[in-house]
């Protein structure tokens, strides 16, 4: 399941760069920001496809996740300025909002799922 969600949320980041590239007129390329980490998390999930590599992919697509959502974090914190009207750039306001949700989402369930094959083996 958890290779699926990587692969899954790969792909909206993916879409999200892009569009946001898009719709900012392609001025900037820090708009395609997404993109990188999801194209990262795409490949750690067409990694964890194989068997001997997929504790080792969904480990690093996990690290993707945090440094991306960390990253994201300064932008994400202007959301207020996006609904009073006064963001200077919404778009990128929005493009890191997605992708701050997208990754604690998927940070969560990569944690949940760790633990639940930690305790399988154990039992």
């Amino acid at each position: 399941m958890i290779t699926k969600l990587t692969l899954a949320i790969g792909a909206l980041l993916t879409l999200t760069g892009v569009i946001a590239y898009v719709a900012t007129g392609g001025v900037s390329l820090t708009a395609m920001i997404p993109s990188a980490v999801g194209v990262l998390l795409l490949a750690a999930g067409w990694l964890a496809r194989n068997p001997r590599l997929h504790r080792h992919a969904i480990h690093g697509a996990l690290a993707v996740a945090l440094l991306g959502a960390l990253g994201s974090v300064m932008n994400v914190a202007k959301v207020g300025q996006l609904f009073a009207g006064t963001a200077e750039r919404p778009a990128a306001i929005w493009a890191s909002l997605v992708m701050f949700v997208a990754l604690v989402v998927y940070l969560a369930v990569g944690v949940r799922s760790f633990i639940a094959a930690r305790r399988a083996r154990q039992a």
